[in-house]
């Protein structure tokens, strides 16, 4: 379908900026496209899983008291047992695995990344495409990050450990 000059609306270059946004993330539905072995075991234990794995719920319950989806708390209490990290910390860099809430701001965001790097913790930053800075920001960290990191829309997480830089948005 051809569209003339005069038909075009600036309304149509942002839905077409998303729609080819849809069609990247597409390739990597339900693991497909994803040649991690690492990412697509988190993909279909975690980010597919509807229940949570036996295990500790304290992450959970914490997540929960802190305005997160239950959806978002089930994944990241599963991912949190499924890579076995011991100990989680919200908006603070001392455990195995730390998440950032949407509440931080940028200079403790950036404070929180750095400490995760240099201790080798994980770190899941809450909505990071919330709003325009905040997805400016996130996109920084990503591009100076040193090892794999997955985007799935509702967070990111930011491994730090042996694995190869990549980037999964997914």
């Amino acid at each position: 379908m051809k569209i003339a000059l005069s038909q075009w609306k600036p309304g149509w270059t942002a839905r077409l900026a998303a729609a080819g946004i849809r069609l990247t993330r597409a390739r990597h539905f339900r693991g497909h496209g994803v040649h991690s072995p690492f990412v697509y075991a988190i993909v279909r234990e975690v980010f597919m899983r509807t229940t949570l794995l036996p295990g500790d719920r304290t992450l959970y319950e914490a997540l929960l008291a802190a305005g997160v989806s239950e959806r978002r708390a089930m994944q990241l209490q599963n991912l949190a047992i499924h890579a076995g990290y011991g100990t989680f910390g919200l908006n603070r860099a001392d455990a195995a695995f730390c998440i950032a809430t949407h509440d931080v701001p940028r200079a403790e965001l950036l404070a929180l990344n750095a400490a995760a790097l240099r201790t080798g913790a994980t770190l899941a930053i809450l909505e990071p495409n919330a709003e325009s800075e905040r997805r400016a920001l996130c996109r920084q960290i990503v591009a100076t990050h040193r090892s794999t990191s997955v985007d799935n829309r509702a967070y990111l997480l930011l491994f730090n450990n042996h694995l190869p830089k990549q980037h999964f948005i997914l």
